[in-house]
């Protein structure tokens, strides 16, 4: 049967929202944004694999990437619906885009916050790939609480120290909760040096696609940038004064942006079965 993913559902609204959480996330990491998306969507939020209540892939390393990937296909046609939309923060924006070009069929509209297609470069993912294997290591010698502190020390995160408190201390919570073996295993297939490079399939990803990153964050929003440009159906928002977790920072304004792009009409032409005549 392969990889089964943990999830559970929230929410009254008409449209299905496939859930992605990023690393040291799970399910829980969206449901700040119930009272807010609660009436417009049915959201089946997913723990990814090492977190949460779902186990590791069978394989590791870019196997194991593609074994999460079809781990999420298979889950929506578990649901029995025609589609659902899909919404992925960082490393779950990296596995929603490679589901969508997996089975673009499956899926209605694209939600990519703060996501990357890959690393171009072999050389860039062997790099990426020793990164995150000292990251383990860290882990593994010195446990998840002293990975927590690290982790959360980095430039990349520093906009969340403005939180509130209790959110602050919600969000440490969800991280801690992680285990060490999970976490590693975690880097060791769904890590940046393992993900297939899909830049150069983006113009064939048709769907519908909002990409949205925090304005301080610059790599990313950088990276949105590149991505509009090969991407054919695409709306792109950056948050002011939000750095990589804008759905953290910003909450109200970011469930106004997924709404407004849910809420868009959009209707493709077919193509022509056979050429228009010309009557020239």
């Amino acid at each position: 049967m392969g990889l089964s993913l943990a999830y559970s559902s929230w929410g009254e609204g008409p449209r299905p929202l496939v859930l992605l959480h990023g690393f040291t996330g799970n399910r829980t990491s969206f449901d700040h944004l119930r009272p807010l998306l609660g009436s417009a969507v049915r959201a089946i939020a997913v723990d990814l694999p090492g977190h949460g209540e779902t186990p590791l892939p069978g394989h590791k390393g870019r196997e194991g990437f593609i074994e999460t990937v079809e781990a999420v296909v298979q889950l929506v046609e578990q649901l029995g619906v025609a589609s659902v939309d899909l919404l992925g923060y960082s490393m779950g924006a990296r596995i929603a885009l490679g589901a969508a070009l997996h089975r673009p069929e499956r899926f209605g509209r694209l939600i990519l916050e703060s996501g990357s297609p890959g690393l171009r470069r072999r050389m860039e993912r062997a790099e990426r790939r020793e990164t995150d294997g000292r990251l383990a290591s860290l882990i593994r010698t010195q446990g998840v609480e002293a990975f927590v502190e690290h982790w959360e020390s980095q430039p990349l995160f520093a906009s969340l120290r403005r939180l509130p408190p209790e959110r602050i201390a919600a969000l440490r919570e969800r991280r801690k909760s992680c285990t060490a073996e999970g976490l590693t295993g975690a880097l060791g297939c769904m890590g940046l040096g393992f993900q297939p490079s899909y830049w150069n399939e983006l113009h064939r990803q048709r769907l519908p696609t909002l990409l949205l990153t925090g304005a301080l964050d610059e790599k990313f929003t950088l990276t949105a940038r590149k991505m509009a440009a090969e991407l054919p159906v695409v709306w792109s928002h950056a948050f002011q004064e939000c750095g990589h977790a804008p759905h953290l920072e910003a909450p109200e304004d970011y469930a106004r942006e997924v709404l407004s792009f849910l809420h868009t009409p959009w209707y493709e032409a077919p193509p022509f079965e056979n050429p228009p005549v010309s009557h020239s």
